[in-house]
């Protein structure tokens, strides 16, 4: 069964994020499914075909995480926008980044300067599926720098079309707005 775009159109009218760069970002998620489902038909076609030891179905192989993780990531990454407020002080997820970092506040700055990092690529909050720590990390591209056993808390999109349409290279104005619009419901849901 092929993977459907999700429908984020809710997120146009967020403070901080001009319609324009949504529906632009909105449209280059829709191409990760395509493509996604693109790439698992023909994997498919060419395991039916016993065509499994080609250059060709290796490479497709490998091009599955880069479309795949691309169409998630974009999923989480929207899922948890949309918010008012900030983060419940006394909620789970909250003693849980105090747990882990000290203090809500210490967490924060650690976040925000990874997102700020050079380079282009996603922040992400996990949390050890083995040890329930909370762990900041910065993911280079979709299919590489994922936490082995860790699950995704919150995302924050930092390649330049998250935010240059917006904000040039003003990254951590950027990072602010991300801050403002922070689903922590859809967040907290996520710890395990």
């Amino acid at each position: 069964m092929p993977y459907t775009a999700k429908d984020y159109a809710k997120l146009i009218g967020m403070e901080g994020f001009s319609e324009i760069l949504l529906k632009n970002h909105f449209t280059l998620y829709q191409g990760y499914v395509t493509n996604t489902n693109k790439v698992l038909d023909a994997l498919a076609l060419m395991l039916k075909e016993d065509r499994t030891g080609t250059p060709e179905y290796a490479e497709l192989r490998r091009r599955l995480g880069w479309e795949f993780n691309g169409m998630r990531l974009h999923e989480y990454y929207f899922e948890n926008l949309g918010g008012k407020g900030g983060i419940d002080k006394g909620g789970k997820l909250a003693k849980q980044i105090a747990g882990s970092f000290g203090s809500y506040e210490a967490w924060e700055k650690d976040f925000r300067a990874t997102g700020a990092m050079r380079g282009v690529g996603w922040t992400a909050l996990y949390q050890d599926g083995l040890d329930g720590g909370l762990l900041n990390f910065w993911i280079n591209e979709h299919d590489v720098s994922h936490p082995a056993g860790c699950g995704l808390i919150l995302i924050m999109d930092v390649f330049e079309h998250a935010f240059m349409l917006d904000y040039g290279l003003k990254r951590a104005d950027y990072i602010g707005a991300f801050f403002k619009n922070i689903d922590w419901k859809t967040a907290e849901s996520r710890l395990r």
